[in-house]
């Protein structure tokens, strides 16, 4: 598979440039840079698995979430520019919806077939379940609740002033997880064990993974510039509407990376790590990159309050519920990931009737 990632960005990436330039069909085009960055994806994610062997799991998660999410963000803020806001809030509920059903289900249900009973941090689980129901079901249901009472101007006032507050939240979540409480809610079962352990070496050094890093995040934020170009003509050739293309389409090309790198930890048993990306990815686009994209769109021509539509928001309230259900226990199985996988099958093809 890493062959075909590898020709498909030695072919993609010229293709994607040549293509822009000479003006192909845009619905040619939207497949090529689809593709495109999907491959690069991979090469983020490998990258930034090679740096989650050097920093333990917790930092790695953090960073292959954070990675993974410079392409959705990277797309969002070209989409914020050309007016597509519609877009761009269907695209992070989108990215609720795929890492908390399709990238945590697709990890328990891949891990799952291999070992019949896997274990992660539940201290871990339950301080993330807090943060989720704070994020989801406070922070993105009061803007919807008072908007019906407010001026536009105040809905955005009050859509700034969560933002803000998210931001610093997910701050002070990191330092408390990172820095003050870092291995006080260790699971025991989770500690090292006496016995000598295979170390497992890096596919690439230090240098070596922020390089390619560096050059992926690069080669996304250009493909993705003109992806957004083509989703108008997409929509009206296929009839998916704005909802269906952010909530399906780019949430999953925008987190392949988080995709792929959280069912090979899972296929590997490192669910401490495949956790860490799927609710991690979900804390830092809900606490995060929604808020900053709202922050952002200030300085454009298109403001973005912080209003979900009704769908949106009781697809994501209802994915949270039922992940933090499954998960809590700090116990999965392949059942439990196919539960998830369902759900996003059933909420998908309600966004597509839509």
């Amino acid at each position: 598979m890493e062959k075909v990632f590898a020709i498909m960005v030695a072919v993609g990436v010229p293709v994607s440039v040549i293509g822009s330039l000479l003006g192909w069909p845009e619905i040619l085009m939207f497949v090529i840079y689809c593709l495109t960055i999907v491959a690069l994806a991979s090469y983020m994610g490998r990258a930034t698995e090679s740096l989650a062997i050097v920093a333990g799991p917790r930092i790695g998660g953090l960073l292959n979430a954070t990675f993974g999410n410079a392409v959705e963000l990277i797309i969002s803020i070209f989409s914020l520019q050309a007016g597509l806001n519609g877009v761009v809030l269907a695209s992070l509920t989108g990215s609720v919806l795929g890492n908390l059903l399709l990238v945590a289900g697709m990890a328990f249900f891949v891990g799952g077939l291999k070992f019949k009973r896997q274990k992660f941090n539940v201290y871990d689980a339950r301080h993330n379940s807090g943060l989720l129901i704070f994020a989801v079901l406070v922070a993105f249901v009061i803007p919807v609740v008072f908007s019906t009472s407010l001026t536009n101007t105040e809905t955005l006032d009050l859509s700034v002033g969560i933002s803000i507050t998210l931001i610093v939240l997910y701050l002070l979540a990191l330092f408390f997880k990172l820095v003050t409480h870092r291995g006080i809610y260790q699971d025991p079962e989770s500690k090292p064990k006496p016995e000598i352990e295979e170390v497992e070496e890096p596919e690439w050094g230090k240098g070596k993974a922020m390089l390619i890093l560096g050059l992926a995040t690069v080669a996304v934020a250009y493909i993705s510039e003109h992806l957004v170009h083509t989703f108008e003509t997409v929509a009206e050739s296929f009839g998916w509407s704005e909802l269906f293309i952010g909530i399906v389409i780019v949430a999953i090309v925008g987190n392949a990376a988080e995709h792929a790198s959280a069912v090979v930890m899972a296929f590997k048993n490192k669910m401490d790590i495949a956790v860490e990306i799927a609710f991690g990815s979900t804390l830092q686009i809900a606490m995060f990159v929604v808020p900053l994209l709202v922050i952002v769109s200030l300085f454009t021509a298109h403001s973005m309050p912080l209003v979900f539509t009704m769908p949106e928001l009781v697809s994501m309230a209802a994915a949270v519920l039922l992940t933090i259900i499954l998960a809590n226990d700090g116990e999965t199985n392949w059942f439990e990931g196919a539960t998830l996988l369902a759900a996003y099958i059933i909420i998908g093809i309600g966004f597509f009737l839509l």
